[in-house]
């Protein structure tokens, strides 16, 4: 975790960098820590498919429901945008889980 640190203070615009420590977070249960970060990669760069996923996860374990479900319906936008069927599917799938 403090390379993961490091690196992103080098370059704290490394979406890889920051999904991967927001992802060592949530193994540490600090929910809030990799909320934080997933939403700050999101909001800079809306094309990083695989945070949605997680952000939304994340929310519905949480109890933000409404949340993850937004979090769920931009992610699969975003994945139709890039032609990702496979992200797409994954996103649609846990999210008619959650509203089904």
């Amino acid at each position: 975790m403090a390379k993961l640190q490091e690196f992103l203070a080098v370059n704290p615009e490394d979406s890889f960098v920051q999904h991967a420590l927001a992802l060592e977070h949530i193994k540490l249960g600090n929910d809030a820590a990799a909320r934080v970060l997933f939403e700050q990669l999101l909001q800079r760069d809306e094309n990083y498919i695989g945070s949605y996923y997680h952000l939304a996860k994340l929310l519905e374990r949480n109890g933000a429901t409404d949340a993850a479900i937004a979090a769920y319906e931009k992610g699969m936008e975003m994945a139709k945008k890039a032609g990702d069927n496979h992200a797409y599917s994954e996103l649609r799938s846990a999210y008619e889980d959650l509203t089904f």
